[in-house]
């Protein structure tokens, strides 16, 4: 296996033309229960973040959003709770999208919501057409980083926004040991007796350590061509949200 054409996932060192297909079938593995393990293995915490999210983007009735990666839809009702304009949401499994269209259904939410099966790395979407991009516990899972990025600048019109939600690095040492306990040792277990998939879960935990620094992930955005990229650490740094422009 030739290093040049390698990627992990999680731990484990796979061809690049593997991972993209490997992280479609854990994902459509967890669909039916994304959201209530995302409750159990964050206390609802996830919730708040989301929030601060929305928050700092201030969505206005003008404002068209592209949430990459957000199949379930969070985001997406969020963001048109509070007052956001239309919202496209892309994720490049289908059975989020479906558990996504239901969930809406359900709040009879029919407008100004579209659903795209499609990949970050290759948005369907055209040159310089939304005024603000989210990605939320996704972008860690894409084969290339850098791709995905170059493509949040492709989309956003001058002037647009982009934001990440990303499980990041713990900054504080005293809850670093207590959380690597939770996250290999809880984690799978949790993912086992209610997802009935412990490897999904275990890959999830190794693809954050994977995952850069607060700081290198900042610069890959720079190098993107993004610009007044900063970030704020949520619960110590298990979560950080990450900020740029596209000038």
């Amino acid at each position: 296996m030739s290093e040049e054409n390698t990627t992990h996932f999680g731990f484990s060192t796979v061809e690049e033309g593997q991972k993209a297909g490997m992280v479609r079938e854990v994902f459509d593995s967890v669909a039916p229960k994304y959201d209530l393990m995302n409750d159990l293995m964050s206390l609802g915490i996830h919730r708040l973040w989301k929030k601060t999210l929305i928050d700092w983007l201030r969505p206005t009735a003008s404002m068209k959003l592209l949430d990459v990666g957000g199949g379930t839809g969070d985001i997406a009702f969020s963001f048109l709770k509070e007052g956001g304009g239309e919202v496209t949401v892309v994720d490049i499994n289908k059975e989020m999208l479906d558990v996504g269209k239901d969930r809406a259904i359900d709040r009879g939410i029919l407008d100004n919501i579209t659903w795209i099966n499609g990949d970050a790395e290759k948005l369907p979407v055209e040159d310089h057409s939304v005024d603000a991009y989210t990605i939320s516990f996704c972008i860690r899972n894409v084969t290339h980083i850098d791709a995905a990025l170059r493509e949040a600048k492709r989309v956003l019109k001058p002037g647009g926004r982009f934001m990440c939600l990303e499980f990041s690095h713990v900054a504080l040492p005293a809850l670093e040991k207590i959380y690597d306990t939770y996250s290999f040792k809880v984690l799978p277990t949790l993912g086992s007796q209610i997802a009935g998939d412990r490897e999904a879960y275990q890959y999830l935990a190794e693809s954050i350590r994977r995952f850069p620094t607060q700081e290198g992930f900042a610069e890959m955005i720079t190098e993107a061509g993004l610009s007044q990229v900063k970030y704020s650490n949520l619960s110590g740094g298990i979560a950080a949200i990450h900020s740029a422009w596209r000038i």
